[in-house]
């Protein structure tokens, strides 16, 4: 399992690094065949006060699902990691009970998707923005995955997103999921007029 540390806005302290690392490496005991994990530390300037260190885990798992947690409080990131760490404990709980019937686990990745994945760039450079001036600041390639609207809602919630592209292995088309304001999910069926 490889762990990666890195700060934004803040220098990662050898302290810091080692004990982030101490307590990512006990997350292969609750969820084995982790490929690698990435752990981002942000300092966010807070017009209320205090500056907020924010900890984002994201987990890989050799089945090419993908597990992510974050928190943010003020001032000491540790306390962040600790947040974002519990959060992952159940976010994996909640993963290792999500298991078809058969036995085997829900998502899994082909080789060659797994092969993709890893050739994409995690963060693409943002332009800098004129005040005033609203543009794309930030673009991202996705890998669709085909799935069924219950597996597609299975993983949005695990990655913690509001909403998720996948393709319809019923239809074979392009959907989105997203997690509705009052109750359940809905699913965008884009068509072309």
């Amino acid at each position: 399992m490889e762990i990666i540390i890195s700060g934004q806005n803040m220098k990662v302290t050898d302290a810091l690094e080692e004990y982030a690392k101490k307590k990512l490496g006990r997350l292969d005991r609750y969820l084995p065949n982790i490929t690698d994990v990435r752990l981002d530390l942000v300092r966010e300037n807070s017009r209320r006060g205090e500056d907020l260190a924010r900890a984002q885990i994201t987990v890989r798992h050799r089945r090419g699902a993908i597990l992510r947690a974050e928190e943010s409080v003020p001032g000491d990131f540790q306390v962040a990691l600790n947040l974002a760490i519990d959060k992952m404990y159940r976010r994996i709980e909640r993963f290792k009970g999500k298991r078809s019937r058969k036995g085997r686990e829900r998502f899994s990745a082909t080789l060659e998707e797994l092969s993709a994945a890893e050739a994409l760039p995690e963060f693409a450079a943002a332009p800098e923005v004129m005040e005033g001036d609203e543009q794309v600041i930030r673009r991202k390639d996705v890998i669709v995955t085909i799935m069924t609207e219950e597996e597609a809602a299975e993983q949005m919630e695990l990655l913690g997103h509001t909403f998720f592209i996948f393709q319809n292995g019923t239809t074979g088309e392009l959907n989105i999921i997203y997690k509705r304001t009052t109750t359940g999910y809905g699913v965008l069926v884009p068509r072309v007029e």
